[in-house]
């Protein structure tokens, strides 16, 4: 299988990238039966996992013109006198452009998101949350495998983006756990969940709908590990370092909003304006209502972990984002599990899918067991 580093558009890219930091592994000697909440989330880890090779229908193709048959409103650059001027060929490949540099980030934020729980395993200091945070290691690598395999089918692939680069570089460099997850389980991942419901929601290709609705699942839980985790952490805090916190989530939030749909390098490669796109990008409708949708995940989840001063609500306020606090994340995340299920049911016919994967992972583990006794 080609590398994907191969199929980047430009030359030079570095095969790896090292982030160094410094961090405590700390032990919890303790071995309490752990928070209800926690142990619950760490129960549907167990219980819910799934493998990329089955659960998906990998012998369905992308189409050639529109691979994941988006509306065209979904390209920033719709409706502009660039736009307009295109002939069919060139908007077929502006299409394939946007679509896999979407998924390419989305691949990158899961390689990402993988590293962070591996840590958040050793530092965080509750055990309840050391065993949520191994499930979740092990579903961020069946992500990255989904995506690199989606990717693929692409031809063409993007590296990840300098914005998102500076954040993870902050979750991952930062010695306090808890703003590794600020920065990932409720900032990164919380945008990326708006973002796959997005394609899920819209996208008319099954296997596109289908990669982006089983991560969704996976990844409502994770969100909610940061939530619940969070909630009871920053009570404990110093009204000055819950500044701190809210000040880093500002600054983290504006840079994503105006950043996350600016694909500057998709017009380096393709030959287009680049000064001409990215004005009319800054001044479309479309893209300012997908800007504010991005938030509805984060905007609830961070009024419930109570960092939700005066500058945060402002900062919200201006982003048009404030009336998301209303929303329910449990309620949203059942809502993803209830989508996924329907395409399960819709992919096999099964009528209960939830309960085929759970007869499956039982039966493995019987088969586990009976080769240990041997």
């Amino acid at each position: 299988m080609t590398a994907l580093r191969d199929l980047y558009p430009m030359p030079g890219i570095d095969p790896h990238w090292h982030v160094p930091n410094e961090f405590d592994a700390v032990f919890d000697w303790r071995f309490d039966e752990g928070r209800t909440t926690l142990m619950h989330l760490y129960q549907k880890g167990k219980d819910m996992p799934w493998a990329a090779v089955n659960r998906i229908d990998w012998e369905l193709d992308l189409d050639p013109e529109n691979p994941m048959e988006m509306p065209d409103e979904a390209v920033s650059i719709y409706g502009s006198d660039v736009w307009n001027k295109m002939t069919k060929k060139e908007r077929i490949e502006l299409r394939r452009h946007t679509q896999s540099w979407n998924i390419s980030q989305f691949l990158q934020g899961e390689q990402a998101a993988l590293l962070a729980a591996s840590k958040i395993v050793q530092a965080v200091p509750d055990l309840d949350a050391k065993f949520y945070a191994a499930t979740q290691v092990m579903d961020e690598a069946r992500h990255v495998e989904a995506y690199r395999k989606l990717l693929g089918k692409f031809g063409v692939a993007y590296p990840m983006t300098d914005p998102l680069q500076g954040l993870v570089n902050d979750a991952l460099s930062d010695s306090r756990w808890d703003v590794t997850y600020l920065a990932m389980q409720v900032v990164i991942e919380g945008l990326a969940l708006a973002a796959f419901g997005t394609i899920r929601d819209l996208a008319q290709n099954p296997l596109a709908r289908m990669v982006n609705a089983y991560v969704m699942e996976d990844e409502a839980r994770h969100v909610a590990f940061g939530r619940l985790s969070l909630r009871d952490y920053y009570p404990q805090l110093t009204q000055k370092e819950r500044d701190e916190r809210e000040e880093f989530l500002v600054e983290a939030c504006y840079l994503m909003r105006d950043r996350m749909t600016q694909s500057k390098e998709i017009y380096e490669v393709l030959g287009l304006p680049e000064k001409e796109c990215q004005e009319f990008t800054e001044n479309s409708e479309i893209v300012k209502l997908y800007r504010t949708l991005l938030f509805q995940r984060i905007v609830p989840i961070v009024k419930d972990i109570g960092l939700w001063g005066p500058k945060i609500q402002r900062a919200y306020e201006e982003m048009g984002v404030l009336h998301f606090a209303e929303l329910d994340p449990q309620a949203l995340q059942e809502e993803d599990e209830r989508i996924a299920q329907e395409i399960d049911g819709e992919q096999t016919g099964r009528v209960d899918p939830g309960r085929a994967r759970k007869d499956y992972i039982h039966a493995v583990a019987r088969e586990g067991a009976a080769g240990a006794a041997e």
